[in-house]
């Protein structure tokens, strides 16, 4: 791929994030706001969002740091509540399998939840995934993140109830247009109908943030059990 091509690239993935940038950003000022709550200081809760990349992962371990959990315990629960990046991982993986082992490992830390979505919806429309695009998604993303958790912390106590604000009900809206971009896909509404049932469900037994990758379990378990669609063979008239 020539230098041209990788650019292009680049800032085709980068005009895609404004968007993405609004809706995570009052997450990523919220836990800013909990880090320094919680006793950490400006650098600690930025070099947190920097290494651990997380979400709500995060927002569970400067919790627990709060509450003075033992290490052990913080490093459990952040990994178990990040156990829905296996399955991102396991299914983008077939979009970048061609790709070289060093860039696997990036594209894999930046895989959060909104990389993964419009990973899979750039190879809906049947474009072949770049490390150009793939890194003008990413890097913006993941700086804001970063960026925004030192913003968080320097100042989120002058907000005392950051939800009152209303803009929690950004990032499942987008996320919902997502999931309605792939309504054309075979299977879509059963594992769509299913991942949902099981994700209120779990909502209601064990709260959140299992309820996500619970769900999401769900709705693959349905894809893997149901039919292959019927392969018609093309005409040759």
């Amino acid at each position: 791929m020539s230098a041209d091509s990788g650019s292009r690239d680049f800032w085709r993935g980068a005009r895609s994030t404004p968007a993405m940038i609004i809706a995570i950003a009052p997450f990523g000022l919220l836990f800013g706001a909990l880090a320094a709550d919680n006793g950490f200081s400006v650098a600690e809760a930025t070099l947190m969002s920097a290494l651990v990349y997380g979400g709500a992962s995060q927002i569970v371990g400067v919790e627990l740091f709060g509450q003075h959990a033992a290490p052990w315990m913080i490093v459990l629960s952040i990994f178990i509540v990040n156990t829905r990046s296996i399955l991102y991982s396991a299914a983008a993986g077939r979009l970048i399998a061609h790709w070289p082992s060093a860039q696997k490992a990036l594209a894999f830390f930046l895989l959060v939840d909104l990389q993964y979505a419009e990973a899979e919806r750039e190879a809906e429309q049947g474009r072949k995934l770049t490390l150009g695009w793939y890194l003008g998604l990413g890097l913006p993303i993941y700086l804001t993140w970063i960026a925004e958790a030192a913003v968080g912390a320097a100042f989120g106590r002058l907000v005392t109830d950051p939800h009152a604000l209303g803009l929690d009900f950004l990032v499942p809206i987008y996320f919902l247009s997502l999931v309605m971009g792939f309504r054309r896909r075979t299977k879509w509404l059963p594992v769509v109908a299913a991942s949902a049932v099981a994700s209120i469900l779990a909502y209601l037994a064990v709260g959140s943030p299992w309820h996500v990758s619970l769900g999401a379990l769900a709705g693959i378990l349905l894809a893997a059990a149901l039919p292959l669609p019927r392969y018609v063979e093309p005409s040759r008239g």
